[in-house]
């Protein structure tokens, strides 16, 4: 075996890496055309970064997992090391490379990685990227390298069957606002999820798929495996608040969802192509945070409320509190060219005691007036809207 002097070492790390990055490149910008480029695997190919280096090719690496042979991030390296049985990390630049590491980081690499260990992802299960919470990243690393949930020679299940689930999880109480010990059920064929209070009795609530959403909410609901699950009642979105002690078991169940949500939208649209369903599947808000209202005739005293935009129903929903189960009320955001539109200040007239940044929405019926906390947020806010106001409206 050939002798690496240290400046070769670091030389031929970089030039991999460059090569890994280029060809990596390459392979998902000619699947552009297949795939949706708001589904997370896409965005991460025109740059976005996603929860590993391995899987998002977004800028320099500095760290590697020289057992499995392929480069990560600095935080995906965290969770690396606490898998010594399967990946043992090295910092590029500040850790000594051994000869035999760098031949085995020359013969392997992060294409390679993908290829045994992703061959096999199914198409609804969420692949995190780096704004995600921990526990979405920590188990999707576990996933792959550790469990070898997607290599070649696993049996994947079919949607129906991963969309089936049946366990326990702890669920914030609408009036008690206390975290208590329901069973959940999951049922794709029957296209629907039921969580019980009492065995003795039938469920509390019965969940068309259709209506259905999730999304991680850790910081919101104050716990690292926190699960906020979304769906449409009598016309209004009805929140529940849930988490799981296990990582694996909460993000299970997360892909338990979005698997039956997937087998919902592939049999009832068979005729769409699945880059146009993948996005459809769950959604996050595209922003979320407090703001001050006013009433309908502009003079009433602001208040302040948490807000959430849904961009796929062009809701704009208000709460008092943000872990309340429904919302106080919500504004539709259409397109401009039927009199939509987000304006920068206040209207002509409405006056406020402490000047702070302010929001006009502006639709066909009237005017929503909300005051932000500083500029950022602002214009966070008014990026936020009109990117709902620019989307063309689906059925």
């Amino acid at each position: 075996m050939r002798a690496y002097s240290s400046r070769e070492k670091w030389v031929l790390v970089g030039v991999m890496r460059e090569e890994w990055r280029a060809s990596w490149c390459k392979q998902r910008w000619e699947d552009m055309g297949t795939r949706d480029t708001e589904h997370p695997r896409v965005k991460a190919a025109s740059g976005d970064a996603a929860a590993e280096r391995e899987l998002s090719w977004a800028a320099d690496p500095e760290w590697a997992s020289y057992k499995l042979g392929i480069f990560i991030c600095l935080n995906c390296s965290g969770i690396h090391r606490n898998l010594p049985q399967i990946s043992r990390v090295k910092s590029l630049r500040l850790d000594f490379w051994e000869n035999d590491l760098t031949e085995f980081m020359k013969k392997h690499g992060n294409v390679c990685a993908k290829a045994k260990y992703e061959a096999k992802v199914p198409p609804y299960y969420y692949i995190p990227q780096s704004s995600d919470c921990l526990v979405l990243r920590e188990q999707w690393i576990r996933a792959k390298y550790e469990r070898e949930e997607f290599v070649a020679t696993r049996v994947c299940q079919d949607p129906c069957s991963a969309g089936s689930r049946e366990g326990f999880l702890w669920k914030r109480g609408r009036e008690s606002r206390q975290f208590q010990k329901r069973r959940f059920l999951l049922s794709a064929r029957e296209g629907v999820l039921k969580y019980y209070t009492k065995e003795s009795r039938g469920p509390k609530a019965i969940i068309n798929i259709e209506n259905l959403n999730a999304m991680f909410q850790t910081e919101k609901i104050q716990h690292a495996h926190g699960l906020q699950i979304t769906y449409n009642t009598d016309g209004q979105t009805r929140n529940l608040f849930v988490y799981h002690e296990s990582g694996k078991e909460i993000v299970d169940w997360f892909n338990a969802i979005r698997a039956a949500r997937y087998h919902y939208l592939r049999t009832i649209f068979s005729a769409v192509p699945e880059p146009e369903l993948i996005p459809r599947i769950t959604r996050n808000y595209v922003k979320e945070g407090y703001m001050q209202k006013t009433g309908p005739k502009q003079k009433e005293a602001f208040k302040v409320r948490w807000f959430c935009l849904d961009s796929q129903e062009r809701n704009l929903m208000y709460f008092k509190n943000p872990l309340d189960a429904f919302a106080q009320g919500q504004v539709f955001i259409g397109r401009m060219d039927a009199g939509y539109e987000v304006r920068a200040g206040l209207p002509q007239g409405v006056r406020v005691k402490k000047r702070k940044p302010a929001i006009t929405v502006v639709t066909p019926m009237r005017e929503f007036v909300f005051i932000c906390e500083n500029d950022r947020e602002q214009r966070e806010w008014i990026d936020a809207l009109n990117g709902v106001i620019a989307q063309p409206l689906t059925g």
